[in-house]
């Protein structure tokens, strides 16, 4: 996160490919689809791999078994506790209220609401109509996708384009937890990955599609005079841009990411032992259990031995 954080904030090489090579504003990520989601998805992955599948996760044959969560509503109060905190995030990252461009923050905030809202209904039509029920799970992960998604372009983009990369995050975090569970073969028990990784590097790819011209922070951004203007509103360099944010995010974030927990899985360990992931981890790792009443139940269900 330092690292890319430097390259897209802090004055970094990415940030300097409008000034160096022409490259429209440069790498631009408002609030951090690439720096924050998209890296930490990339992590996921990595860390995904090397720990490896769940136990009875898969079969022999290697389908995937469904392993639901102990509890919806916590999930989707979860979700809605995300929601609420994105518009400390995005509209937040105006640094401002007033001045430079930092009126925007009321489109901001319209748009991270919109592409939330658009996300999660995405997300439940495709599981509506490929599966024949909505599935209340992926609703807030459409919800968390398109706001993932909004993140990087909010402050470059109108309500419409919202919308629509809202959309497409909530039917691509759908396709993409079935390809990572299903083809990759990769454990991913909360869909983390295809949440913050795979939407977080559409969110970036967005900004150079859908970036109107008419956003003003002072003038410039990254050096480069004028505003951020994606390929549907003429310019297509700023879309390179774009991508080469997002190439370098893939290649040496998750290289690094890779290699990194690989030396603390020699060093350390980064999975617990068959019987403590069997025994749940409350017991081993707190002391104490996080939901008790599973075990009452548990005990009551249990048939006394034979005499």
């Amino acid at each position: 996160y330092p690292l890319y954080g430097n390259w897209a904030w802090g004055g970094g090489w990415t940030s300097q490919l409008g000034v160096n090579y022409g490259l429209g504003h440069g790498y631009c990520d408002f609030a951090g689809s690439g720096v924050v989601h998209a890296v930490g998805g990339i992590t996921a992955l990595a860390v995904s791999m090397i720990i490896g599948p769940r136990i009875g996760k898969y079969t022999r044959t290697g389908k995937a078994n469904p392993m639901p969560g102990h509890d919806m509503t916590m999930v989707l109060i979860g979700c809605f506790i995300l929601a609420f905190g994105w518009f400390g995030f995005n509209p937040g990252s105006t640094l401002g209220a007033s001045g430079n461009g930092n009126l925007r923050i009321g489109t901001i905030a319209v748009n991270t609401m919109l592409a939330g809202c658009t996300g999660s209904i995405a997300s439940l039509l495709y599981m509506w109509i490929r599966f024949g029920k909505p599935d209340a799970s992926m609703a807030g992960n459409g919800l968390l996708a398109g706001l993932v998604a909004i993140t990087a372009p909010s402050g470059f983009v109108n309500t419409v384009g919202a919308a629509i990369i809202g959309f497409a995050a909530g039917m691509l975090v759908c396709l993409s937890v079935e390809f990572i569970e299903r083809v990759l073969k990769v454990d991913d028990p909360v869909g983390a990955i295809s949440v913050h990784g795979t939407c977080g590097l559409w969110g970036v790819i967005s900004v150079g599609l859908f970036a109107d011209g008419t956003s003003n922070y002072g003038g410039s951004w990254n050096g480069v005079n004028g505003n951020v203007t994606g390929l549907f509103y003429g310019d297509p360099s700023q879309l390179v841009a774009q991508l080469i944010g997002c190439a370098t995010l893939v290649g040496i974030i998750f290289t690094l990411s890779y290699v990194f927990n690989w030396l603390v899985d020699v060093v350390v360990g980064q999975r617990v032992s068959a019987a403590t992931e069997l025994q749940g981890l409350d017991i081993p790792e707190m002391g104490a259990l996080g939901y008790p009443e599973f075990q009452l139940v548990s005990a009551s269900l249990e048939v006394p031995a034979a005499d």
